[in-house]
């Protein structure tokens, strides 16, 4: 990202500069009606598209239900939507509109512009997942969770790995207008290999097997088997050591490439 100079850095951000960005940001939200609409309705409605694949599946010869896959699905949308593509246009809007660089020659540091952007969407997914989960579990009979602590595990690692995503994305996005377009990639490949539209157990073995290595997938694994209760500790691990390691390149890459002024 790029350090600045003059004095020593903060290391935990303060609250109250945070609440300020945050609350600046929500209202920067609620000016644009298409990007509050795609993510507060998208999430909700997407998961409703998937049912027709999902009853083609012999889900008892697999072992599954149609309770926690539709709402394994739903939150893997609000990751991909919610979040993922409102905030890579949100980062590029700011951008281009010379609100990152002001806001970086006063008193917020680095980290506290990027997560105070980044807070009034992933809030939002978090609301979204929560929503999601009493619904599925009231009208699609998905039961209370088997292992809780696995399903707010990877909805935490996959809330903070989209808003990484995101700002790395925006570094590669010229206009807020074709924030839909850079993000594609990864919705798509996320909705197809992740687990979010399709259950990754129909995918051959090794197909499988490579999916689960995609940024997304382990935070969706997680969430699932919260409900289900398919992983062993090994697995939840492994999935956990996965997402984390993921994060980690995500926050290099946007150290190294996120761009604070507008690209030329």
């Amino acid at each position: 990202m790029g350090g600045r100079g003059g004095g020593a850095r903060v290391l935990v951000p303060s609250r109250r500069r945070l609440r300020a960005l945050a609350r600046a940001e929500l209202m920067l939200l609620g000016r644009n009606r298409g990007a509050v609409l795609t993510a507060l309705l998208v999430p909700l409605a997407l998961p409703f598209t998937v049912r027709p694949a999902i009853d083609q599946i012999d889900l008892k010869g697999m072992g599954l239900s149609v309770g926690p896959l539709m709402l394994t699905a739903a939150i893997g949308y609000s990751f991909l939507f919610a979040v993922y593509t409102s905030l890579v246009s949100a980062y590029v809007a700011r951008r281009e509109e010379l609100v990152l660089k002001r806001l970086r020659t006063g008193e917020p540091e680095d980290v506290e512009i990027l997560t105070g952007t980044a807070l009034p969407a992933v809030c939002l997914g978090l609301a979204q997942a929560l929503l999601l989960a009493v619904g599925c579990a009231v009208l699609l009979d998905a039961g209370a969770p088997k292992a809780p602590y696995l399903t707010v595990l990877g909805l935490l690692l996959g809330l903070v790995l989209s808003a990484a995503l995101a700002a790395f994305t925006s570094a590669f996005t010229r206009t807020a207008e074709s924030a839909q377009v850079t993000a594609l990639p990864l919705v798509f490949v996320s909705m197809v290999g992740s687990g979010i539209a399709v259950p990754t157990d129909v995918l051959p073995h090794r197909a499988a097997a490579v999916c689960e290595l995609l940024p997304l997938s382990p935070a969706i694994r997680l969430v699932r088997a919260g409900w289900t209760g398919e992983l062993s500790a090994y697995q939840a691990l492994v999935a956990v050591a996965t997402a984390l390691a993921w994060t980690v390149v995500a926050v290099f890459a946007v150290r190294r490439w996120f761009r604070w002024e507008p690209r030329r």
